[in-house]
């Protein structure tokens, strides 16, 4: 089958996949907000007004305001930015670490593989909070720092998949045929193994891409991400722990973003392993 009919057979299949559409829809529309945040805001997003504090929800103000009398609304939508900034960068340190070692593992076996596997698991012990924590206290709090904490909280378990993918794609016919005819390891790499462990990849980025928006939200509601002024969903949920009583929409509106968004991106992973996977596909 050509790559056309390939990829009309894929997107006849996808639009019949609830979950990929459910998936599909919400991350579509995280990704319209964080880009219209860019264009256009209902109001300034920095704009403080004292005397417009904690409005209820109204044709003015669509989710009302908070203790700041900024707009609720201008703030989800800035605060999409954040959330996709973090999540690309660090889901994309965390790949490109993971699978270079998951890769090398994989290509040279012994000690070479037996040692990554165990650094990995070492990695395991330094949760991206931990590993947030360290770095603050030695060079502060900053988006910076989270990033690089969520993409190192990443790199194992992107190398531990790349390993298990490509440990099976080397005992394919296929690959013992280019070994017999005396290609060298890196050259199957790259040519054989890589391209047939791109769609399990690609699906293990989509639902780290959603637990990277969640630690995103947890560093910046403990403070040590996203920082004054630049808004972040999970400081808003800081923000708003203080007004349970007064204004209770405040925690709400947050909330709600970070469980839509971390929804979309893993119901659109499980879609994406539904369609990719040949033996899944064909049922």
């Amino acid at each position: 089958m050509n790559r056309p009919a390939a990829a009309y057979g894929f997107w006849l299949r996808a639009r019949s996949h609830p979950g990929f559409a459910a998936g599909a829809a919400l991350a579509a529309l995280l990704l319209l907000a964080a880009a219209l945040s860019y264009l256009w805001t209902p109001y300034p997003v920095l704009d403080i007004d004292m005397a417009g504090r904690l409005l209820p929800p109204s044709a003015a103000h669509w989710l009302g305001t908070d203790a700041f009398g900024r707009d609720v609304a201008s703030l989800l939508l800035a605060g999409a930015r954040a959330s996709i900034q973090v999540g690309l960068i660090a889901v994309g340190i965390g790949l490109a670490a993971g699978a270079a070692l998951g890769l090398l593992a994989s290509a040279r076996r012994g000690w070479v593989e037996e040692f990554i596997m165990r650094v990995a698991d070492f990695g395991f012990a330094f949760p991206a909070i931990l590993t947030a924590i360290m770095l603050t206290a030695v060079y502060g709090p900053g988006i910076g720092n989270a990033i690089a904490a969520i993409g190192i909280y990443n790199a194992p378990a992107f190398a531990r998949i790349t390993r298990a993918a490509a440990n099976a794609v080397w005992a394919r016919g296929y690959v013992l045929a280019a070994r017999a005819s005396g290609k060298g390891r890196w050259a199957i790499t790259w040519q054989h193994v890589l391209p047939n462990i791109l769609a399990a990849l690609i699906v293990q980025a989509t639902i780290r891409f959603a637990v990277a928006i969640l630690a995103e939200a947890a560093l910046s509601y403990l403070g040590l991400g996203t920082q004054p002024p630049q808004p972040s969903w999970g400081r808003m949920l800081a923000e708003a722990q203080t007004l349970m009583f007064d204004a209770p929409l405040l925690a709400v509106w947050p909330g709600v973003a970070i469980a839509l968004s971390v929804l979309g991106l893993n119901l659109l992973g499980d879609g994406l392993r539904d369609l990719l996977d040949p033996r899944l596909a064909s049922r």
